[in-house]
């Protein structure tokens, strides 16, 4: 890829779970992707800001706290604010689906549950690249 992918991927509130993140992150940068991994503990306002200063494509949030419907939509709103709503936001972790749908109305990409596939999470970033630059 000339231009990598640029996905920052982030813990967002006080989930200290971080294993799967990482799994995530190596998938995508194995991938091809560029991949900035912000940490644990992350704040909205810090999350969006690395968004900011790292030029991303995509914001992926790992949720597994409870906390996704507080959180989330914090995000989302940071990211309008900042006008960057040409960045696509996945969540991972474990989301019930009333929950779900919700967050795709308010203008979540895709939520990646528990047992997805590394190869479903990469296909799905890699389409919506090609679809945008089509």
């Amino acid at each position: 890829m000339a231009n990598p992918i640029r996905i920052v991927l982030a813990k967002v509130g006080l989930d200290g779970h971080d294993r799967g993140v990482k799994v995530v992150a190596r998938a995508l940068r194995d991938a091809g992707m560029h991949v900035i991994y912000a940490g644990l503990w992350q704040t909205p306002e810090a999350v969006v800001r690395t968004v900011a200063d790292e030029d991303a494509d995509w914001l992926g949030l790992s949720l597994l706290s409870g906390a996704h419907m507080t959180l989330v939509p914090r995000v989302l709103e940071l990211l309008r604010a900042a006008k960057l709503e040409h960045v696509g936001v996945l969540v991972g972790g474990i989301i019930p689906e009333a929950d779900a749908a919700k967050l795709l109305d308010l203008g979540v990409a895709r939520i990646f549950g528990p047992g997805t596939s590394l190869d479903g999470i990469i296909d799905f970033v890699q389409q919506r690249r090609e679809a945008t630059n089509a």
